[in-house]
């Protein structure tokens, strides 16, 4: 489910997710001298054709900003490729700027080493300052690793940064994506993984729009060999084939969401 073919296969599925999206467009923008996007035209409803890109947010650590030189950009140069190919327009949001020359927007809010708390701390002031439309939200790699974090601190701490992104930013979509592996401390993850997704589906049926997405399936979708993940350059961060799965996830959960 993983293979870069399958692009084309969920354009169909973006094309009509458009409908369902609320947007808030603070600068619109005008493809081509004017008029609305391709995947605008094609909505049902005339009050959801939009005029602007889709603002869009990545949130995370070094596993969202790539870990320096190891794989510049994480997983956003992929992801910005999809969006292209689709013909759906986006603009990366965020007060942090990194990435290959291959990819024309930086914009991101990937901090490395930083832990779920001090996201927290900034979140509130991002979104009001950036308004995204779409956050794209993987932490917790940096508390799993830490004593007295699991089993239950480090999922409280996750579940207050989203309420707190959610009622700073309420007409936002926040995808959270269970968080990829590691080799050293795989277990750990696991654990923290398993309280997610119940976490936000409970949170949706209360009306908060938020979404899970499985990034950790995303690459172990073949089983590691003694313990080790060949999706993952150095035993936590993943290697571009791995950054590309992980786009892929983000994309699919954008594209085919009701």
């Amino acid at each position: 489910m993983h293979k870069l073919h399958r692009v084309l296969a969920v354009t169909v599925g973006l094309v009509v997710a458009a409908a369902v999206f609320t947007f808030v467009v603070v600068t619109p923008w005008q493809p081509h001298g004017g008029g609305v996007t391709q995947a605008a035209e094609n909505t049902a409803n005339p009050e959801l054709r939009r005029s602007g890109p889709l603002r869009v947010m990545p949130l995370g650590d070094s596993i969202t900003e790539g870990n320096g030189w190891q794989v510049p950009g994480a997983y956003r140069p992929h992801l910005w490729q999809l969006f292209q190919q689709a013909n759906v327009p986006v603009d990366f949001v965020g007060s942090q700027t990194s990435g290959p020359a291959s990819l024309p927007d930086k914009n991101h809010e990937g901090h490395p080493g930083w832990t779920i708390e001090q996201l927290d701390e900034q979140i509130a002031s991002w979104v009001r300052t950036y308004r995204p439309d779409v956050i794209l939200l993987h932490a917790g790699t940096n508390n799993i690793w830490r004593p007295n974090e699991l089993p239950t601190t480090a999922p409280r701490r996750l579940s207050k940064l989203i309420d707190h992104i959610t009622q700073a930013a309420p007409n936002a979509h926040v995808y959270v994506a269970s968080i990829v592996p590691s080799d050293e401390h795989d277990a750990k993850v696991r654990q923290f993984n398993q309280t997610i997704q119940p976490m936000v589906d409970d949170k949706a049926n209360r009306g908060a729009k938020v979404s899970f997405v499985d990034q950790y399936e995303a690459l172990t979708g073949s089983d590691s060999i003694d313990g080790k993940h060949p999706t993952l350059i150095d035993g936590i961060h993943p290697t571009a084939e791995g950054y590309a799965m992980m786009a892929e996830r983000w994309w699919e959960a954008l594209s085919l969401r009701e």
